[in-house]
């Protein structure tokens, strides 16, 4: 195994700042970690409302450095809105003093890699001669329609339902592929602006670093990389599931939620091979109750054994009854070490919303998925999961909106049970894992765009002539 390598005195440093939502945070600390094996010094900022909420590894191997969100520990806000607005009216000052305070410290921040929805940060990064990057925690799939969305011709929304959309580099898709954006601003509030605006300087980043990897969207990576200099450096999971050559890195190490791991692992060591069906919305997504009452009779119809997440706000929504009835078949908890359950020899089907963390993670363990997908860039993730590389089945949604409990055993049944389907599939996911660990590994193409990005800086900090006192 290769041993994380130490920071020297004249390693770069690069600052690095997600949106801080568990699904952004994860693949961005990831990065982190890997960079750091690679010699840099590697700062990961955080804001000081989440505080205590965070559960850090302490083996992690990069710095964490707190700075103000415009809210105190603890303090919330009203509204996913009001958060984003006080957010990107305090960081900038917070973000300047941080740059302000390194300028004259043993390692001066060199370059800033930020969230791709926050690309105000390379503004800010500039203003102080630093260089940066956006860092994009969704498939570059998604990217090129939210790309032709914003230029109005191929994708003009709001959105019909109408004839299927052909766009250079993706497959046709439906109406029901698209990302639920294309109903317009209206639909999500917000969110809607914050999307779009990962294009508004895009131009103007020296790199643009992707979750993903060249073979998982090998033609779609050629179409973008004829725009811009994207780099691929996915999947950013720890090291331990893929290509094992960071020691200590079994976890992605900081969460904001904490997981029922020994309950999790203890029940899962008591099934037999392939028997489970691991059942997990991520960290947003919120079903209606009825559409969770489809969900567990579904579940229950399957007769399979089950592991369902289901978040503490959400377990009001569980029918009262079916817990009772399903006591010898399933466990339900708040929340999973995911990884090791996707891990785990007993997990067979992995009933996913598609969200782009979880599906990566999916394809890297080899993990046959049943799609469900719910909102935003889940659809297309949904379409490439079934469709195109072949690693699942999709849900088909009735007319009122809902899944039936119906639909849902029969795509668990397809993914579970013997036959010709379930061996297509799981062929397929096999096939994915590997491309992900060679990617991931020593010369695999992700290390090698790692290698390239790590090179550059290196070479900028020995031919930086700029002292400390030359800032703005």
């Amino acid at each position: 195994m290769e041993r994380e390598q130490k920071t020297s005195s004249t390693a770069s440093h690069v600052l690095v700042l997600p949106l801080p939502i568990q699904g952004h945070i994860n693949p961005m600390l990831q990065f982190c970690k890997r960079l750091a094996s690679k010699g840099l010094r590697v700062t990961l900022i955080t804001p000081t409302s989440m505080g205590t909420s965070m559960h850090q590894d302490n083996t992690c191997s990069i710095n964490m450095e707190p700075i103000f969100d415009g809210f105190k520990e603890g303090e919330r806000a009203a509204t996913a809105e009001e958060y984003i607005e006080r957010f990107k009216a305090t960081i900038p000052q917070s973000l300047a003093e941080l740059i302000d305070k390194n300028s004259t410290s043993q390692y001066p921040a060199k370059f800033i890699i930020y969230d791709s929805i926050l690309p105000w940060v390379l503004d800010v990064a500039k203003s102080w001669g630093i260089e940066g990057g956006p860092f994009f925690t969704q498939s570059c799939a998604v990217t090129v329609l939210y790309y032709h969305t914003l230029q109005g011709s191929a994708l003009k929304i709001p959105m019909e339902e109408k004839s299927p959309v052909s766009l250079p580099s993706l497959p046709q898709l439906e109406f029901s592929d698209l990302p639920s954006l294309v109903h317009g601003p209206g639909s999500y509030p917000g969110i809607y602006d914050l999307l779009f605006s990962q294009f508004s300087n895009i131009d103007e980043a020296s790199w643009l670093l992707w979750n993903t990897f060249n073979e998982l969207e090998d033609e779609i990576v050629d179409w973008m990389a004829s725009k811009w200099p994207i780099k691929p450096i996915g999947p950013t999971i720890p090291s331990m599931f893929l290509d094992k050559r960071l020691e200590d890195d079994k976890d992605y190490g900081l969460s904001l939620f904490k997981p029922n791991s020994e309950t999790c692992m203890k029940w899962l060591d008591s099934k037999e091979p392939g028997s489970v069906v691991y059942v997990s919305f991520g960290s947003l997504a919120v079903l209606t109750e009825d559409q969770m009452a489809e969900l567990a009779w579904g579940l229950k119809r399957s007769n399979t054994h089950f592991l369902w997440v289901v978040r503490e706000s959400e377990k009001q929504k569980v029918p009262g009854n079916f817990a009772e009835e399903t006591t010898e078949m399933g466990l339900i908890i708040t929340w999973s070490p995911q990884l090791n359950v996707l891990a785990h020899k007993s997990v067979g089907c992995f009933m996913t919303h598609c969200g782009w963390n979880s599906t990566l993670e999916a394809l890297s363990l080899g993990v046959p998925m049943v799609a469900m997908p719910q909102w935003t860039d889940q659809p297309s993730n949904a379409k490439f999961v079934a469709d195109v590389w072949q690693a699942g089945v999709r849900v088909k949604v009735g007319e009122n909106g809902m899944v039936t409990q119906e639909e849902i055993e029969r795509c668990i049944r397809e993914v579970m049970m013997e036959g010709e389907r379930r061996d297509e599939i799981r062929t397929h996911s096999e096939k994915w894992k590997k491309l992900a660990r060679m990617a991931m590994d020593e010369g695999g193409s992700s290390d090698k765009n790692i290698d390239e990005f790590v090179a550059s800086l290196n070479a900028c900090n020995s031919n930086s002539t700029k002292s400390p006192d030359q800032r703005p």
